[in-house]
């Protein structure tokens, strides 16, 4: 990627749009949801640009010791109300006192946003980028262990959804899933043993991906136990049984778990996808209500495997 790319960091947290109307302030999620109660400390720091009216899309993030993006983080800070640490990381200028500025090229939405930022505000930043030099920009993000880069195209104006315009490279394997069910716990765990993951094809179908029995704190064990218990459902959910030779794949493996409803979107990391389009060494981040269940589509990793001979 040449000088017509610049690199930002891709932040590990809730994706929001910040809108401001004479001293009004909202933030909605990517799906529109109206989120501004959840975080008043980010919504006072907001009011505070010296700005008539502006659309800002960024990132609401929690930042550890080291100043590094965490999501559990963040998830943690919703549960316990400690909101008003939270970072909203401003990386994009939709509108601009009267002028949709949306069709502009980035790098002048750039140019604008940072204007905004000539004085620090206390839980507001502006999202810095460089241009050019993206596999080293890349490498020293992932030393510092960040989620990952995103190179935008420089000239283009904004496109919701243009995934020609904003690539993105990961510093590690992550995506979201649906929880399917869960799994009775094991010796001295309490209240959950594994999540098992699904995610749907273009088809509307939900198949198996795996499961994810790391990441979770005792805290986290209970609270999401508290959660899927209500979703709980006597049917599988799933277009078709785990593999046969899946830990999960056996008639009586399979009586063992507890079936919910798909609602409950999860994030994980993985190391690789299986030749049984399973993941491979998962560990559980945290729960994602910014985004329905269905909405987390992604192709059949692999081709599926064919019976022998």
């Amino acid at each position: 990627m040449g000088k017509e790319w610049l690199h930002e960091i891709k932040y590990d947290g809730y994706r929001m749009h910040a809108r401001i109307d004479g001293g009004q302030v909202k933030l909605l999620t990517r799906t529109g949801l109206d989120w501004s109660h959840r975080y008043r400390r980010t919504i006072e720091a907001l009011s505070a640009l010296k700005v008539r009216n502006a659309y800002i899309d960024g990132e609401l993030c929690a930042l550890n010791a080291d100043g590094v993006p965490v999501f559990s983080r963040l998830q943690a800070a919703m549960d316990e109300g400690r909101t008003d640490e939270l970072i909203f990381f401003a990386f994009d200028l939709l509108f601009l006192n009267g002028e949709n500025t949306a069709h502009l090229p980035l790098i002048d939405r750039k140019k604008r946003l940072q204007g905004l930022f000539k004085k620090e505000l206390p839980g507001l930043r502006y999202s810095e980028h460089v241009i050019g030099d993206g596999p080293r920009f890349r490498e020293h993000a992932c030393k510092l262990t960040l989620e990952g880069v995103i190179s935008k195209r420089t000239d283009r104006p904004y496109a919701p959804g243009d995934r020609g315009i904003w690539v993105k490279s990961k510093c590690l394997n992550r995506e979201e899933f649906v929880v399917v069910g869960w799994t009775d716990p094991e010796g001295s765990r309490s209240h959950i043993g594994a999540l098992l993951l699904g995610y749907y094809t273009d088809d509307g179908r939900l198949h198996y991906a795996g499961r994810a029995g790391t990441g979770m704190t005792a805290k986290e064990l209970r609270r999401l136990a508290g959660v899927l218990a209500p979703l709980q459902v006597p049917k599988m959910p799933l277009a078709e049984p785990p593999p046969r030779d899946s830990r999960f794949g056996s008639p009586l493996q399979l009586s063992k778990v507890h079936w919910v409803r798909p609602e409950i979107v999860v994030e994980v990391t993985y190391l690789t996808w299986t030749e049984d389009n399973l993941l491979r060494q998962v560990s559980y981040q945290a729960q994602r209500e910014d985004k329905p269940a269905r909405q987390v589509v992604r192709p059949i990793p692999h081709p599926q495997r064919q019976p022998d001979g």
